[in-house]
């Protein structure tokens, strides 16, 4: 190998080294902090990026994308004396590069310390009923603080949630017989609501029931009442054209009165006679009906008369 070829493979390799410092390809959704003789140059962003070899250098690479942080869980004191093992998640992002890296040393380290402080301030500001039913509340008023506390870091809180709250097994205990009385009352309370309810309905049933039947009973009252108020009207008007037929086949020969009030006399005893009873009881006026029957008698032999007479024959 001669003094060429040696002096060509290290000027490739140089030539290699040169351009791989040079030449900086950024990832997307990435960022590269540059600094130039130690100091802050520029920010690299996605794609291709030429920095000056061995003058500018890579201080930190920076993830842009929302990231999430776990906090472990931690002892928190509520209100009113009740210690709890609380823990969250921390969803948040990366916005300023540059105050990322200048501005804080460690920001997964700094966003734990803060999330445990402001734990421990809402819930110690809340008693446990509260911190049991209150996970929305406590969620954004974290994500408020903190979200104000990492602003000059260059990060912005997007989503903080808390996963599991436990409380001590003294109060879990109390907490479920607590709740198995609560549904016992509810259930018993459903239950006599229930009866309420039946009894209600039932109630109205036999009232519209009722209201139903009295209605049928006046109409049928009312129609059986116009039933007899018809054949008291057509009864009287057939007695009416009997006594009209009666008053006229008599004309001027007889009083139809007394001929119906013979009539009825004697459809009264005919009864009378029918009847089982032994004793029969004749009208104080017995004798004077016998004197109208003689004069009905009378008046029938007259019109009989009349009828069989022959009608004269008319005039020529």
């Amino acid at each position: 190998m001669n003094d060429v070829t040696i002096v060509s493979i290290v000027l490739a390799i140089l030539a290699v080294v040169f351009a791989s410092a040079t030449i900086k390809v950024v990832s997307q959704g990435s960022a590269k902090v540059i600094e130039r003789l130690g100091r802050f140059h520029k920010l690299a962003k996605g794609g291709l990026n030429i920095i000056v070899p061995f003058i500018d250098g890579v201080r930190a690479t920076i993830d842009l994308r929302e990231q999430i942080s776990d906090v472990e869980p931690q002892p928190v004191i509520t209100k009113d004396n009740v210690t709890m093992n609380v823990d969250c998640v921390i969803y948040w992002q990366v916005l300023d590069p540059i105050k990322s890296t200048y501005e804080i040393s460690d920001i997964r380290r700094a966003l734990d310390q803060l999330a445990l402080a402001a734990l421990r301030n809402v819930i110690g500001s809340l008693d446990l009923d509260h911190t049991l039913t209150s996970r929305d509340t406590i969620n954004g008023h974290m994500r408020n603080v903190m979200d104000q506390a990492t602003d000059r870091w260059g990060v912005k809180i997007t989503r903080v949630e808390l996963k599991n709250i436990e409380p001590p097994i003294e109060v879990k205990l109390t907490m479920e017989k607590q709740m198995t009385a609560e549904r016992t009352r509810r259930a018993v309370v459903t239950e006599a609501e229930g009866s309420k309810s039946s009894a209600i309905l039932r109630a109205e049933g036999e009232k519209q029931a009722a209201i139903v039947a009295a209605e049928g009973r006046r109409e049928a009252n009312v129609l059986d009442a116009d039933g007899q108020a018809q054949a008291v009207m057509r009864l009287a008007q057939a007695e009416a054209t009997a006594i009209a037929t009666i008053a006229k086949a008599f004309g001027d020969n007889g009083d139809p009165g007394a001929y119906l009030i013979a009539q009825k006399y004697l459809e009264t005893l005919r009864d009378i006679g029918r009847s089982p009873q032994k004793t029969v009881f004749l009208p104080y006026e017995a004798s004077a009906v016998m004197g109208s029957l003689g004069s009905v008698k009378k008046m029938l032999g007259e019109l009989e008369g009349s009828a069989a007479t022959p009608a004269p024959p008319p005039r020529r």
